[in-house]
């Protein structure tokens, strides 16, 4: 809490819609954590000129709510009793409230997770698996440890945006959307890729004899959320397509380029030696942390940025 306050004649326009939209949002905002605010702002409603509106709102409201209760006159003393209370659900019906609270919970948390991005990140996975035990490739490891931080970004580009929520009018009216929804819509990205990726990693058996050690399983994970983050710290600026195409062409420029043009081995062993260069040891890793806390730093300097949604 900052001791902040809106003024009078800030909460006076707010109440009577001429105080401009985004102003409106930053005062809702502030209304939500301030209760003395949103007293005065009820009060200013109130004796404003839908005062008179909203007490009769009020009192149709409270008279529908209070009328089963009342007595009964004597017209209808002779009433046949009430019927009795229904059942209790079948648990059947019951489950499918908990699955429809569920589908609810699945909805909020973005796009990507109702999309086909799920269904490619299982590709990924499975497709690795089966390269791998099915197919004999022995660069399998490399290859998903490769592709494996950039799921998440591409995750991240479809949860949010004109571009890609069907419900994007009333999220970039929210008072509650901006960074916080942004920040949950990327938990959930993370929440379905690690896990599958991951588990992904541990399944497969070690690159070839002929072929560089790969990094470890879990080596990805800090390169993923740090290119995750600078995907979210640039789409304050360019908007959150064009920050994912940047962040993910980067990364597979950075793989590809020296793998493709070194000269000597194979391809697959050029890409094992770039990952173990960018995965492997104390000083990449570090600097990949380093990276994810600028990001996250300038996040939170940048988080009013968040707040128009129509340039995402």
């Amino acid at each position: 809490m900052t001791g902040w306050h809106a003024p009078d004649d800030l909460v006076a326009r707010y109440t009577d819609g001429s105080l401009p939209e985004t102003d409106s949002w930053s005062l809702e905002k502030h209304l939500e954590s301030c209760t003395a605010c949103a007293v005065r702002a009820s009060q200013a409603a109130r004796a404003g000129a839908a005062g008179a509106v909203l007490s009769e709102v009020r009192d149709a409201v409270l008279h529908a709510v209070r009328a089963p209760a009342a007595a009964p006159s004597p017209a209808h003393a002779s009433a046949p009793p009430p019927a009795p209370a229904p059942a209790p659900a079948p648990a059947g019906r019951r489950a499918r409230a908990v699955g429809g609270r569920l589908g609810r919970i699945v909805w909020a948390a973005g796009p990507a997770l109702r999309g086909a991005w799920v269904a490619a990140v299982v590709l990924v996975a499975v497709g690795a698996l089966a390269l791998a035990y099915a197919g004999g490739f022995a660069g399998a490891r490399p290859l998903l440890l490769a592709v494996a931080p950039v799921v998440p970004v591409a995750g991240v580009a479809l949860s949010y945006g004109r571009y890609a929520d069907p419900l994007y009018e009333i999220v970039a009216t929210s008072p509650t959307g901006g960074l916080r929804l942004v920040l949950m819509r990327t938990a959930a990205v993370l929440t379905v890729s690690v896990p599958l990726l991951t588990a992904a990693g541990l399944l497969l058996p070690p690159a070839g004899p002929r072929l560089p050690e790969a990094p470890a399983t879990a080596a990805w994970l800090l390169p993923g959320l740090a290119l995750t983050l600078a995907t979210l710290a640039l789409s304050g600026y360019v908007g959150c397509r064009t920050a994912s195409a940047v962040v993910g062409g980067g990364w597979v420029l950075a793989l590809a380029a020296p793998a493709l043009t070194a000269n000597g081995s194979g391809p697959t062993a050029r890409l094992t030696e770039q990952l173990s260069r960018y995965l492997t040891g104390a000083p990449p890793q570090g600097a990949w942390a380093a990276a994810a806390a600028l990001c996250a730093l300038l996040l939170a300097a940048r988080r009013t940025a968040y707040d128009r949604l129509e340039t995402m």
